[in-house]
């Protein structure tokens, strides 16, 4: 193993990742600067910022694509399916702001964006499959969902107001 810590993040990246923590930390309790792989590091910090956003955006988006499933499918019973997707993604999401709650201020304009990005998607899959009517599809294309809806209890066809869901997930 190479002792440069430019070379070792090439070889050995969990090997980096400890020698780099190891070496911040005799840094703060030194108050002094050691020889750090800082570009590496910098890079390395900021991708985990930037995949914790890439996920909420891709759960998010999951989210709605099932919500305008459910909103928009003519249907009479929609699939189960969609609503216990909804369910695990919500819960996830869940669990990732409250590890990373500086999140909680972009989910806002992710919904707003991942609404109009799905719309466009689901409409494209309608057209490819031949299933696009001018109904579903004006439908899909005006769908409009609020951060509670989409992180809420909230499903297409709950009256508002309505109470959230029981506790065990299971609609009445």
């Amino acid at each position: 193993m190479s002792a440069n810590p430019a070379q070792l993040y090439e070889e050995d990246f969990v090997r980096w990742t400890e020698q780099q923590a190891a070496a911040l930390r005799d840094a703060a309790g030194l108050s002094t600067n050691l020889p750090l792989d800082w570009q590496n590091l910098a890079e390395e910090i900021d991708s985990l910022g930037r995949s914790y956003r890439r996920e909420l955006r891709s759960r998010i988006a999951v989210i709605i694509e099932h919500l305008i499933k459910l909103e928009c499918s003519p249907a009479v019973d929609p699939p189960r399916g969609w609503m216990e997707t909804i369910g695990r993604e919500r819960s996830d999401i869940e669990l990732l702001l409250e590890d990373s709650p500086s999140l909680k201020g972009d989910t806002g304009g992710i919904v707003t964006a991942q609404t109009a990005r799905m719309a466009r998607h689901m409409i494209r899959q309608l057209r490819r499959h031949g299933e696009a009517t001018p109904e579903i599809t004006g439908k899909i294309a005006t769908a409009k969902f609020t951060e509670d809806q989409v992180l809420g209890d909230w499903f297409p066809g709950d009256a508002p107001g309505a109470d959230p869901l029981p506790a065990n997930g299971e609609r009445e």
